[in-house]
């Protein structure tokens, strides 16, 4: 067993939903409705509709935020399996909800 596989599944909600909360504040502070679809997928590409060159720092920080919760989740998943690694993310995102509200859009039905 690696160090990392000793991590519990409290640790890995924590730090998913510590991620999770600095991307939900920098995309809050960009205009940027995160939730809408195709919208991370275009912060990803850097693709001109959501990158406003007056925030070009602060997307740059979102890119990098959102990797790291792609990065985090797999490693959850490895570590946790496929099933806990999505309960863990429903529950982070449904806390999550209850303080950002509708500020990052609303996600595909």
């Amino acid at each position: 067993m690696s160090d990392i596989d000793r991590f519990s599944t409290a640790h890995w909600e924590n730090l998913l939903e510590s991620i999770d909360l600095e991307i939900a504040q920098t995309a809050i502070m960009c205009h940027v409705k995160l939730l809408e679809p195709g919208v991370a997928e275009a912060v990803l590409a850097r693709d001109p509709l959501v990158w406003d060159t007056a925030h070009a720092a602060a997307l740059e920080k979102l890119r990098g935020l959102l990797v790291m919760h792609f990065t985090t989740t797999q490693t959850i998943s490895e570590c946790c399996g496929a099933d806990e690694a999505k309960e863990i993310g429903d529950r982070v995102r449904a806390h999550l909800r209850g303080r950002v509200g509708k500020q990052l859009g609303a996600p595909a039905a």
